[in-house]
C-alpha cells in the first residue's frame, strides 16, 4: 500500500526568484553535481512562454553507495529519472507535478508541490507518495525512501537558498 509524506521548505526570497532559479541551466547542473550521485544528467529544461517550467534529470548511484536495505532487493546501479513540471506563477503561487521513476525497480514516487509567497519569502508544501510493489517488505522500503526524500528536500532547499543568495 502506498505511503504518503508531507514535507515543507521555506525560502527567504519570493516565489518568483525560486522559479527563476528552477529555469536556469547552471542552477540544475550545479545542483546535480552536488547531489552526491555518481552520474547525473540534465535531460530536459524547458521554459514555455507562459512561464511553465519542465525539468527532467537522471541521477545514478553505484551499488557501493547504496544501503544494504536497497542492495538486498536491487542489484547494480540505482537510477532515478525525475520529472518536474511547474505551473506559471499566478498571484504569487505556483504548483508542480513531480514523478520519480527508479528504473528497473518496482518503486514509483509521485508528488505534488505548491510554492507560495508568504510576505517575507516563499513556502513550498510538498506531498510525496511512495509505492514499492514488493510483498511483505514494500512498506519498509517505502518508509526508508520517504525518510531519504525528506533529507533530500532539506538539502535541495539549502542549495536553492544559497544559489539565489549568490546568483540572484
Amino acid at each position: 500500500m502506498p505511503r504518503s509524506f508531507d514535507m515543507a521548505a521555506t525560502y527567504e526570497c519570493p516565489a518568483a526568484q525560486v522559479l527563476a532559479a528552477f529555469s536556469e541551466k547552471p542552477y540544475w547542473l550545479t545542483r546535480l553535481e552536488k547531489s552526491g550521485c555518481d552520474e547525473t544528467s540534465l535531460d530536459v529544461l524547458e521554459k514555455a512562454a507562459d512561464g511553465t517550467i519542465e525539468v527532467v534529470t537522471t541521477q545514478t548511484v553505484r551499488p557501493a553507495k547504496l544501503p544494504a536495505v536497497v542492495t538486498q532487493f536491487h542489484r547494480g546501479d540505482l537510477t532515478l529519472i525525475r520529472e518536474e513540471r511547474w505551473s506559471p506563477l499566478t498571484g504569487g503561487s505556483s504548483s508542480a507535478a513531480i514523478k520519480g521513476d527508479l528504473t528497473g525497480t518496482p518503486a514509483l514516487v509521485t508528488a505534488s508541490a505548491a510554492l507560495s509567497d508568504t510576505g517575507t519569502g516563499a513556502h513550498a508544501q510538498i506531498r510525496v507518495t511512495v509505492e514499492v510493489k514488493i510483498p511483505l517488505v514494500g512498506g519498509k522500503l517505502e518508509s526508508f525512501i520517504g525518510g531519504h526524500l525528506v533529507e533530500m528536500l532539506r538539502l535541495e532547499q539549502v542549495f536553492t537558498s544559497e544559489w539565489i543568495r549568490d546568483h540572484g
